[in-house]
C-alpha cells in the first residue's frame, strides 16, 4: 500500500500512514482468528472492540480540549506534555469505568490485589 498510495500527490505522506493502518488491521485479524481456531478464545465484539474505541473517543476528546485550552496560557510544548499525560490517565479512568478487564485480569497485574481492593472499595467492580 505505501507503494501505491505515497506516490499520489494528494495523499502523499499520508498514504504511509494509512498503509500502517491497513497493516496492522491484517495482522490484528489474523491473530485474532488464529486465537479463536487454536485455543478457542470466547472474546465478545463489544468488551475487546467497542468499549475500547469508546475509552479512545473520550480520551482524545479530553486531550484535545485541555491542550487548546492550555496552548493559548502556556507555551506550546508544555502544553502537549501535559495534555500527553492527561490522555493516559483518562484512558486509564476509561478503560476501568467502561469494566474492559473483568476483576480475575485485573487480579494479574502487579498489585492487582490492592488495585481491586480500591475499586471495590469505589464500588466500581
Amino acid at each position: 500500500m505505501n507503494l501505491i498510495l505515497v506516490p499520489i500527490p494528494e495523499i502523499g505522506v499520508n498514504g504511509a500512514a494509512w498503509a500502517s493502518v491497513a497493516c496492522h488491521a491484517v495482522a490484528f485479524s489474523i491473530a485474532i482468528t488464529a486465537l479463536r481456531k487454536n485455543i478457542k478464545l470466547n472474546l465478545t465484539f463489544s468488551q475487546f472492540v467497542i468499549k475500547p474505541i469508546i475509552a479512545v473517543a473520550i480520551m482524545g476528546i479530553c486531550s484535545y480540549f485541555i491542550y487548546t485550552t492550555l496552548s493559548g496560557i502556556i507555551i506550546q510544548n508544555l502544553a502537549t506534555i501535559i495534555a500527553i499525560i492527561s490522555a493516559v490517565i483518562i484512558y486509564g479512568i476509561s478503560i476501568i469505568a467502561l469494566k474492559v478487564f473483568s476483576k480475575e485480569e485485573l487480579l494479574m497485574l502487579p498489585y492487582g490485589n490492592k488495585f481491586c481492593k480500591i475499586l471495590e472499595k469505589l464500588k466500581i467492580y
